[in-house]
């Protein structure tokens, strides 16, 4: 199963528009993918309520996972979204 990890680049980490920004990104891919932080159960990357349980915080890392068809390209996708700082403008 691809996986990727990644720090967290927005300064308020994955809490009220990064996690609506990103959560909706992963809604829009064909491939469900998981997102945790370390010493957490993972989570549905497309869910904005399980994302804000996970308190990602600036710097944290997290691991994405993906399984099946387009994983890697899932993948690379939401990765570039948590390398860049969601709280400013696109």
């Amino acid at each position: 199963m691809p996986e990727r990890t990644v720090k967290i680049a927005s300064t308020s980490g994955l809490h009220a528009r990064p996690a609506a920004i990103f959560s909706q990104a992963a809604s829009e891919l064909q491939t469900p993918v998981t997102i945790e932080k370390a010493g957490m159960a993972p989570v549905q990357a497309s869910s904005i309520l399980m994302l804000l349980t996970l308190n990602v915080d600036h710097g944290d890392e997290v691991t994405l996972r993906a399984e099946g068809e387009g994983a890697d390209d899932a993948l690379d996708t939401l990765t570039a979204l948590l390398e860049k700082n969601l709280d400013e403008n696109l």
